[in-house]
């Protein structure tokens, strides 16, 4: 599209920015087949190709609405319209930036900048952990739809040290880990469980104490000098292990590790940190991604039983594994080498599930639709457990699932403890 800046945005770098990625979109609408929201509400403003012009509009000097607002707001930035788009428009940037410029005109009902203050700076915070096991205690008198957001307390038995692979090739590997702002609370066991199974390999693994939140929850919600800070945090903590040789950085939750993939982009205009950001961003991994090299050495050491013990699960790739980072099929395919009965969704897997960070609690509506939605496709296979790759994800489908919604590295973790607990009965030592 055409685009020409109105005089207040031509010295702007972000207005800059998003003038070329506008005008990459030669508005043919195919991503409008793949948009979640456009699906469900049949709104030309409510499909990437309708929420672009309004970008475009603003761009151009044309005063934002509170309607403008709302529309940017219902995107999911779940990013299925740029595996669709033939002209490789990269919209999660667009929207970001068309997010900042809008909410810079347009101020928002003041319990609503209220909730999504506390979001920001709440869901980061180290309070958040002890104030969610607070609300886990107080569950049964809590309102219900905060006892949906709110996991059953479970005390967490210790397990059994994985033996580690003898003569493992990954022995002597160090790799930085990025543990996550809310997933260390929410689902404690996912990170734990990666741990194990890092360490079963050989691979010994750094968490730097003073790197938090990967900056996703600030960059989409138009906080992006906070989201900026928070980069240059991680970086500072990170920078001295890259300098001393690590073998990557890894997450194990999807929404995280597109976020910190996209650093190098977010940090392009800052002289001291944007090549340190470019480094990080090519060091990072999602956890996946080491998967298919971990299959032959895993292999000998699960049991055919153990494995088909844990039944039939179907895998919901997250938007910001599949769409995000481009990454499909990987997961699928390691697990069912190394025995795994699982299978993709029956219909729709490209769709969002309506997790999407904070947008279930910003548009519970559309949320709870797309989950919904994504429920039934996921059961039609008849699954005894549900399987993904990111902690919003698992927390919002677990709370309609009629079945266990956990992350792929803890089934894999529970295969592997099976698998040698019945090979060697003497196993004892614990974590």
């Amino acid at each position: 599209m055409q685009t020409t800046l109105a005089a207040e945005y031509e010295h702007s770098p972000l207005a800059l920015s998003a003038q070329d990625l506008v005008r990459q979109c030669v508005h043919c609408g195919f991503c409008t087949a793949t948009c979640p929201t456009y699906q469900l509400l049949g709104d030309e403003l409510d499909g990437p190709r309708g929420r672009i012009y309004l970008i475009r509009q603003v761009l151009q000097g044309e005063t934002p609405t509170r309607s403008t607002q709302e529309h940017l707001d219902r995107c999911l930035t779940c990013r299925s319209c740029e595996s669709t788009c033939p002209s490789g428009v990269q919209y999660g940037h667009l929207i970001d930036v068309g997010r900042a410029l809008v909410d810079d005109k347009v101020q928002r009902p003041w319990l609503e900048r209220v909730l999504r203050g506390v979001l920001v700076h709440f869901l980061t915070s180290p309070l958040f952990a002890p104030a969610y096991r607070v609300g886990q205690w107080m569950r049964p008198v809590l309102p219900k739809p905060l006892q949906a957001k709110v996991s059953p307390w479970v005390s967490r038995q210790p397990h059994a040290a994985l033996e580690r692979i003898q003569d493992s090739p990954l022995t002597g590997h160090k790799i930085l880990f990025l543990e996550g702002c809310v997933q260390p609370a929410l689902c404690p066991n996912i990170n734990h469980s990666t741990r194990r199974v890092l360490s079963a390999l050989g691979v010994s693994v750094i968490t730097p104490e003073d790197a938090g939140c990967c900056a996703a929850l600030a960059q989409h919600l138009g906080h992006l000098e906070r989201a900026q800070a928070q980069i240059r945090r991680n970086i500072d903590a990170w920078w001295p292990h890259v300098q001393s040789g690590v073998n990557a950085l890894i997450s194990n939750a999807s929404g995280c590790g597109v976020m910190v993939k996209d650093y190098g982009h977010v940090m392009r205009e800052d002289a001291l940190y944007a090549q340190k950001a470019r480094t990080i961003s090519e060091l990072c991994k999602d956890l996946s991604e080491l998967l298919p090299t971990w299959v032959n050495l895993l292999k000998p050491q699960l049991q055919e039983e153990q494995v088909k013990a844990l039944g039939p699960m179907v895998f919901h790739p997250p938007c910001t594994l599949q769409h995000g980072q481009q990454i499909n099929g990987v997961v699928e395919r390691a697990l069912k080498e190394l025995g795994f009965d699982i299978t993709p969704p029956a219909h729709d897997a490209h769709l969002c599930c309506g997790s999407a960070g904070t947008y279930s609690v910003l548009e519970p509506v559309l949320s709870k639709a797309l989950q919904q939605r994504k429920l039934q496709h996921l059961m039609a296979q008849g699954p005894e457990q549900i399987l993904s790759a990111n902690v919003g994800c698992i927390t919002h489908l677990q709370e309609k699932s009629p079945v266990p919604v956990k992350h792929w590295i803890e089934a894999l973790d529970t295969a592997l403890t099976q698998s040698q607990l019945h090979s060697s009965p003497h196993h004892s030592s614990a974590t």
